[in-house]
């Protein structure tokens, strides 16, 4: 059970960092994509305004305004910021003006080596079949901007860009991986000392468990003889049979408590053995068809021939054993009980049935409680069969240290427990 507590600690710890990293990687990644496509789009946009060409910076203006030639806007100064002077010559695009019918009468390749006129025209005619404003053609982006003879439409070359995004994603995928590995490997060291005082707890109880049940033992023993005497030496009467039935009900809730406590206490290597579950099952069940014909219960029964199981054979004939008596118990008057078995995969599944005059009660809370010690849904009724409620609790170890599961479900006016353990090829089985 401790070391079931340390993975689940480490696995919780360990996925809880890594959603916050992706969180961290993703938000990095994404602000470093939406800034390269801003820029991109920036770029885009200036070259669409002014016809091709990067307008000149303040150096430039005062030899064009020397010269008699009109400066720039200062909405088209603000567009530039973020670019240096050096942009003009780093930035690699080319262009194509088209009529109003969409034909390309110019193309301008001269700020680009990759790619030539037949290619870049190529590329403008599937722009132009597309119908889109903007968008990506390979690692060209494009812009297509209205003007009075036709449409311009700008290409910036985005590869260097674009592979810039993916060397910032690539090299911290590698850092979150690096750091989770690390992470991992710290949870996993100091997991131990996490669930130290939860083992201790834990340990502390079981030791309580056993201890008091075994120093109980010796005085029950003791009422039992001296009520014994008394019948012989005194004669029988309701209270001595009250006494006597008291001291073995007791006698089973430690024989009950002993076995939950050795069922915690066993690590993952439980005794293992290939046997046959249908015959298991078919020999426990067998004698219950009386018990159905004095109760007048219906009992039915469909068990596949030749389904193995591997696992601890005494404690799934205990399994075997306490789910058909919890049906039979709790299946009320002229009620229905069936037992099926049967191979689904790699698992055996023995699903038990039983219609319940009280399933009404439990509509408010999970069928999951059933398997809670001392839990009794009618105290009641589990009074008068005799029951303490750790049957089930019982059941749920045994199947999950066989490395099986166990599991309530409602069906029809009744409920169904479905248990599942590892399946053996039926050749290993014994005959």
């Amino acid at each position: 059970m401790i070391k079931k507590l340390q993975r689940k600690f480490i696995f919780i710890a360990t996925l809880s960092v890594f959603f916050v990293m992706l969180v961290i990687i993703g938000g990095i990644n994404l602000a470093n994509l939406y800034s390269t496509n801003k820029q991109i789009d920036m770029l885009l946009t200036l070259l669409s305004e002014n016809e091709g060409k990067f307008p000149a910076y303040e150096t430039d203006k005062k030899d064009k305004q020397q010269n008699g030639e009109s400066l720039y806007s200062d909405e088209t100064i603000l567009r530039l910021a973020g670019l240096s002077e050096e942009s003009r010559f780093m930035t690699r695009y080319f262009l194509a003006r088209v009529d109003f019918t969409d034909k390309i009468f110019q193309l301008d390749t001269g700020h680009i080596a990759a790619l030539t006129s037949s290619g870049a025209q190529k590329l403008a005619l599937k722009v132009l079949e597309s119908g889109r404003k903007t968008g990506y053609i390979d690692v060209y982006k494009y812009l297509v901007t209205e003007k009075p003879y036709g449409k311009l439409i700008i290409f910036l070359d985005c590869r260097e860009r674009l592979a810039a995004v993916g060397r910032v994603l690539g090299a911290s995928l590698a850092i979150g991986i690096s750091g989770l590995a690390v992470i991992f490997v710290l949870i996993s060291v100091f997991s131990r000392r996490a669930v130290k005082p939860v083992a201790e707890s834990i340990e502390k109880q079981r030791r309580f468990i056993t201890d008091a049940s075994h120093e109980l033992k010796t005085p029950l023993a003791i009422i039992a003889a001296n009520v014994e005497v008394l019948g012989y030496t005194g004669g029988k009467n309701e209270w001595t049979a009250s006494i006597q039935n008291q001291t073995k009900r007791m006698s089973v809730l430690i024989d009950d408590l002993l076995t939950l406590s050795r069922l915690d206490e066993q690590s993952s290597a439980v005794p293992s053995s290939v046997f046959s579950l249908s015959e298991v099952v078919g020999e426990l069940a067998e004698p219950y068809k009386a018990v159905a014909i004095t109760r007048g219960l219906k009992f039915d029964m469909a068990i596949a021939p030749g389904v193995g199981c591997r696992g601890d054979e005494t404690a799934i004939r205990r399994l075997v054993s306490v789910l058909l008596d919890n049906a039979f118990k709790y299946a009320g008057d002229q009620g229905h009980v069936s037992a099926s078995l049967f191979r689904r995969g790699r698992w055996a599944v023995l699903e038990i049935y039983n219609t319940a005059d009280d399933i009404d009660k439990l509509a408010g809370e999970p069928l999951d409680r059933l398997f809670d010690r001392f839990y009794r849904a009618d105290s009641s009724r589990a009074r008068e069969t005799g029951g303490y409620g750790l049957g089930l609790s019982i059941a749920k170890s045994i199947a999950e240290t066989n490395r099986g599961t166990i599991a309530a479900k409602r069906r029809g006016d009744g409920i169904v427990f479905v248990t599942t353990l590892p399946y053996a090829p039926p050749a290993q089985s014994r005959s």
